[in-house]
């Protein structure tokens, strides 16, 4: 998207937002095994082929455990805030849930679920207006689409891949929690506002304005979940905000017609990536320091960024070229670039349970790609509904989620 062309997709979310008052949240609703496909047929319920643990350890001694809400969960190891996203070490929460990727079609009003078994779309959900992305919620038992226009989130049942009644919430954009589970925030990009909400009933709590910060958009937490890294994609710098007080603290200007996009930390909690459509590539930032370290070039549009299951590598998706770059997180440099074969605009997404595919909404081709983590070949190319966002891989291994498309820790 062109920076006039975003500004105007801001600008009318503004011109269309209505004050919504009374939140009360409803019970999402639960189904059977069993679903109508889009062309009305019925596709069996499916779990993915291969097995996944719901309790072990990783090699530095990671367990899988369910928390709960109301403090911040421990780290699972002291030297990588993903140690409990390892292969197929699922909680026992989401152990029953069917493989599946949930594609928040924004243009078309509706999320489309692809089976990860059969790699074709087997439910169209309908949802509010202009919905951008599906987030898992903090205890991973609902998924979350945040119908921007719409005014609302729609609750989906991951065990069924079925609807409960849409939540009124004024212009979520995207949708985080906070680690202890407590809170909600949901990123009122038009507004400029970071909105703490009750993470159950989303009933608002404080509205933190943030009028520096145009376009604010995407962000994730340091290693202690104290603070947050927030892009802001109209203003060229990105913000950090206490959360516990709910409080902005700083800024960290990149430069002019910076462009941040997605934010990660880096698996030892030491750095945060943060992709920039603008500047073709990658911001590292002392995530200790906030100092800004320096910029990575990877390739046209820079955009989404997703950590291998090993932990080892970061796959950026620049969705200017077609093209994915791969960063080996200890030398924090390149050290392949994936094209997809006749060009693409890979956008969001994540990696599946296993670590052997990465699913990638192609943004302006009404399209999903399912790409191998090992070899960079392209498996699949799913047609979907017209402009396909940030959409969750489901399930995904880790103890509780931060949100946006799945940070889960």
């Amino acid at each position: 998207m062109t920076p006039a062309g975003a500004r105007g997709r801001a600008l009318a979310r503004t011109l269309t937002l209505t004050l919504t008052s009374g939140l009360a949240l409803a019970a999402a609703a639960c189904g059977g095994g069993s679903e109508s496909g889009p062309s009305g047929t019925t596709a069996k319920t499916s779990a993915s082929a291969a097995p996944l643990r719901t309790h072990g350890s990783t090699p530095d001694g990671a367990t899988v455990t369910v928390p709960r809400p109301g403090r911040v969960p421990p780290p699972s190891s002291p030297t990588d805030v993903y140690a409990a996203g390892r292969p197929g070490l699922l909680s026992p929460v989401v152990r029953h849930d069917p493989a599946r990727v949930y594609v928040p079609a924004t243009n078309a009003n509706r999320v489309d679920v692809i089976s990860q078994r059969t790699f074709r779309v087997i439910r169209r959900i309908p949802t509010g207006a202009q919905p951008q992305h599906v987030t898992p919620s903090w205890d991973l038992r609902t998924l979350w689409a945040t119908n921007d226009l719409g005014n609302s989130l729609t609750p989906i049942d991951p065990r069924t891949s079925r609807p409960g009644r849409r939540v009124p919430v004024t212009d979520p954009y995207n949708l985080y929690f906070t680690p202890d589970g407590t809170r909600a925030i949901v990123v009122a990009e038009a507004r400029r506002e970071l909105d703490f909400r009750d993470a159950q009933t989303m009933r608002l709590r404080h509205a933190l304005a943030v009028p520096d910060c145009g376009g604010v958009d995407h962000m994730d937490y340091t290693a202690d979940g104290r603070y947050a890294l927030v892009s802001c994609e109209f203003a060229g710098r990105t913000i950090v905000v206490d959360l516990r007080r709910e409080t902005e603290v700083r800024t960290i200007e990149l430069r002019p017609g910076a462009m941040p996009q997605d934010v990660k930390l880096s698996p030892d909690g030491k750095t945060f990536y943060v992709a920039d459509m603008a500047s073709n590539g990658v911001w590292l930032i002392d995530a200790r320091r906030w100092q800004l370290l320096r910029l990575q070039p990877t390739g046209a549009g820079a955009h989404g960024l997703y950590p291998a299951r090993d932990g080892r590598r970061l796959f950026v998706s620049n969705r200017g070229e077609g093209s994915i770059s791969v960063i080996d997180l200890r030398t924090r440099r390149p050290i392949a670039k994936w094209r997809l074969p006749g060009g693409g605009s890979p956008d969001m997404g994540g990696v599946s349970a296993d670590g052997r595919v990465l699913w990638l909404s192609g943004r302006y081709n009404a399209e999903v790609y399912a790409i191998s983590t090992v070899t960079g070949r392209l498996l699949h190319r799913i047609p979907v509904g017209a402009g396909p966002h940030g959409m969750a891989v489901w399930p995904q291994p880790g103890r509780y989620s931060i949100g946006h498309t799945g940070i889960l820790r």
